[in-house]
């Protein structure tokens, strides 16, 4: 009897998983929702901004209700019928960056931020919530949309931004789409930003798995036009009206490279498909960014483009962590040591289990000796999260680590692979 019903039980599972089909709750369009997100180091909220409708969808018709990686903010979409998650996805944001540092402590500030969703038939319920390092909800909002409301800004039907292939693997329902987007070169300058978008598109394929993984990727380069030339130096006293207002010096790092213009991003991709994004910047000054789920940032005349652009966009779209650490360890508290991070490239071994501890071969020490790494390619090595002193990285190097080495290690490349497999299949 117990055997029959754990049978029925995971029939009905079966069933309830293929039940939620997407066209049972989403037209072809996409819900763009943008935020603001604002506070300080004490108190944050989250404030509604504005409900846009884009003319098609080119995220996930499948694994609707689950995400890959926890992030450090969902979004949840219920029917409002049923209050059945119809829709998930996870993200990290700049605001919550800025969080962390000393300004925060003494001033107040909101950032832009924007999300794209499957457009619902019917109205729905919509949930955000940003988290604490530690996991804790630090802010929520709950809200109704109607895809009837007369307010929903229609936007991408016309004035559609210039823009080419250049990957077209297949239909956007298929494949990951991956818009490249111009900043800092003017209408005169295209050109050489076509030739810069071939590159990062040249950079980004030959590392593994994106490689050999190929065909599940649709790359579009956009022209977005600047009024001026080059981007925003603060510490040179350089200021350039370009598209996306970016500027180096993000929270006082003069190689941290980033906009808090979000909005206008996402303006000049309206009417064009796409998941992920990519900036160039038109500088040689050195420097990037790269946030999950949001967009990398990065400086293509700079010599390290190529291995910066690749590194950026792990963070950007693998969401995964920086490995390098500082030997004179001042502690960040971008990690607390008492929880695992949900980075899947960085451990603090209290749920190691969850990350590649089956991958590492047998014997191998924990934590294992940099003077060992010619016998552990895999192994926990000291050091990663921008702190030497508890928290631990799969390989002594990676692109992760560093702009030298040549690729991605092994766990980074599983995790990856695991993504594009979770966006595709």
């Amino acid at each position: 009897m117990k055997k029959y019903i754990l049978l029925l039980l995971y029939v009905f599972i079966a069933i309830y998983a293929q039940a939620q089909k997407f066209t049972d709750y989403f037209t072809g369009k996409t819900l763009r929702i943008d935020y603001i997100f604002t506070g300080n180091a004490v108190k944050q909220s989250i404030c509604l901004d504005e409900l846009s409708a884009l003319p098609a969808w080119a995220g996930r018709r499948h694994h609707l209700s689950e995400i890959p990686l926890e992030g450090n903010g969902q979004i949840t979409m219920r029917d409002s019928l049923t209050d059945r998650v119809i829709y998930k996805t996870s993200f990290s944001s700049l605001f919550q960056e800025w969080l962390e540092t000393d300004e925060a402590q003494t001033s107040t500030k909101g950032f832009e931020n924007t999300f794209l969703l499957p457009y619902p038939l019917h109205t729905v319920k919509v949930e955000i919530i940003l988290l604490t390092p530690e996991r804790k909800i630090a802010a929520s909002l709950k809200h109704i949309v109607n895809p009837n409301d007369i307010l929903i800004h229609q936007k991408g039907t016309s004035h559609v931004t210039p823009h080419k292939y250049l990957l077209h693997s297949g239909e956007i329902d298929k494949c990951i789409d991956i818009a490249i987007l111009a900043e800092g070169y003017t209408e005169k300058e295209m050109n050489t930003f076509y030739k810069d978008a071939n590159i990062a598109f040249e950079s980004l394929f030959a590392h593994e798995p994106f490689k050999s993984m190929k065909n599940r990727f649709n790359i579009i380069a956009v022209a977005s036009p600047s009024d001026d030339s080059g981007v925003s130096i603060p510490r040179l006293g350089e200021w350039k009206h370009t598209a996306f207002n970016s500027h180096f010096s993000t929270f006082y790092s003069d190689r941290y490279l980033t906009t808090r213009r979000v909005k206008s991003i996402h303006d000049a991709l309206a009417g064009i498909p796409y998941e992920h994004i990519i900036i160039l910047a038109n500088t040689e000054e050195y420097g990037g960014g790269g946030i999950y789920n949001a967009y990398t940032l990065t400086a293509a005349h700079h010599p390290m483009f190529r291995p910066v652009v690749v590194h950026e966009f792990g963070h950007s779209f693998g969401g995964l962590a920086d490995e390098y650490f500082y030997d004179n360890d001042v502690m960040t508290d971008t990690y607390p040591l008492n929880i695992e991070p949900w980075e899947p490239n960085i451990t603090t071994l209290v749920d190691f289990a969850s990350k590649w501890k089956d991958m590492l071969p047998k014997g191998t020490p924990i934590p294992t000796p940099v003077s060992e790494k010619a016998n552990f390619p895999i192994g926990v090595y000291k050091g990663g999260g921008y702190s030497s002193k508890g928290i631990y990285r799969p390989a002594d190097n990676c692109r992760m680590r560093t702009n030298s080495y040549p690729g991605f290690c092994p766990v980074c490349q599983r995790s990856i692979r695991r993504l594009i497999n979770f966006y595709t299949e």
